[in-house]
């Protein structure tokens, strides 16, 4: 009984793994209509030409670590200098500037 129990069950796998047979990663189709215009439009693209730089690096002088002088900046940077006059403590005296340093400039 068990001979013919372990005869089954290896047909059985022998029967699983010829039914799966070849997939589309293991064997990926080639020359397909959208593999070709694909390749024919990259044939078609001007040779030599280098575009230019995406994003805004381009614009950024070096060492200014990406900021630009802008309305956003100025005014952020007006709001730090009066900073001391708008928080006061109760009695009016001015705060005292916090001994971790804050935010470098």
């Amino acid at each position: 009984m068990s001979k013919v129990l372990a005869v089954m069950m290896a047909g059985l796998f022998a029967a699983g793994a010829y039914a799966q047979g070849t997939s589309q990663e293991a064997a990926p189709q080639t020359n397909t209509k959208p593999q070709q215009r694909a390749q024919e439009r990259r044939a078609d693209k001007p040779q030599g030409q280098v575009r230019p730089q995406g994003g805004d690096t381009a614009n950024t002088a070096e060492g200014s670590g990406g900021l630009t002088q802008n309305k956003s900046t100025a005014a952020g940077q007006a709001r730090a200098n009066t900073r001391d006059d708008r928080r006061r403590n109760k009695d009016g005296s001015v705060r005292k500037m916090n001994p971790q340093g804050g935010t470098p400039q």
